[in-house]
């Protein structure tokens, strides 16, 4: 088995690694990315770090949180607002996802950036948004991976489990268990094409499986 190779970067040059391993990935549409971390892990702080880089090299980009792809609050919680199996199994409605962005921006089809407003709780009116071939596509969010998702490139950001629990705000510790199953059950630092090692955001890593 080979082993994987870790490289302690800067931020800015993890980014620039980000950047090529995306602008080098081939797509017959947009190039599809899935940045997955725990909300603690901000995998949102590393899609927005590549925009304007994915932007200097000509690439449309378009960003989109799968917190905007949430069910309904009816069904996710339904087994109470704070039960961590009900978040790994029932919140993210990964159908629409599909439909709505990641299967569309394959295909050079307008994507829907927004689903549902997770405050209000009602769908969202957002206008459909051309990503043309050659563009790319940023969808960040926490267990995203083993779902099946459509991708042309997968990065977990990861953290260990006790940087997870001390960077987790009291009120969210009820999630731990959620992903103490995503890392038994998914193994997503196993999966993932690349690995952002950010345990101390300063100081990240970039885990590579080649």
């Amino acid at each position: 088995m080979t082993r994987p190779s870790i490289r302690p970067l800067t931020p800015d040059a993890l980014l620039d690694e980000l950047t090529e391993a995306i602008h080098a990935r081939p797509a017959p549409g947009a190039v599809r990315v899935l940045l997955d971390g725990a909300a603690a892990a901000r995998p949102d702080r590393w899609a927005d770090g590549l925009v304007d880089r994915l932007r200097g090299l000509s690439r449309a980009v378009l960003r989109v949180s799968a917190w905007d792809f949430l069910r309904p609050a009816s069904l996710r919680l339904e087994r109470g607002r704070t039960d961590p199996d009900a978040i790994y199994d029932d919140w993210l409605d990964a159908g629409a996802l599909v439909r709505e962005v990641l299967a569309p921006a394959a295909a050079g089809r307008p994507v829907l950036p927004r689903l549902r407003d997770v405050a209000t709780d009602r769908a969202v009116r957002d206008a459909r948004v051309e990503l043309p071939a050659g563009g790319v596509l940023l969808v960040d969010g926490p267990l995203l991976l083993g779902r099946g998702l459509p991708a042309e490139l997968e990065v977990h950001v990861s953290l260990s489990a006790g940087a997870l629990a001390r960077r987790t705000p009291d009120a969210d510790a009820w999630t731990l268990p959620a992903y103490e199953r995503y890392a038994d059950e998914v193994d997503p630092a196993a999966i993932a094409d690349l690995v952002v090692l950010a345990d101390h955001p300063d100081r990240p890593a970039l885990q590579t499986r080649h």
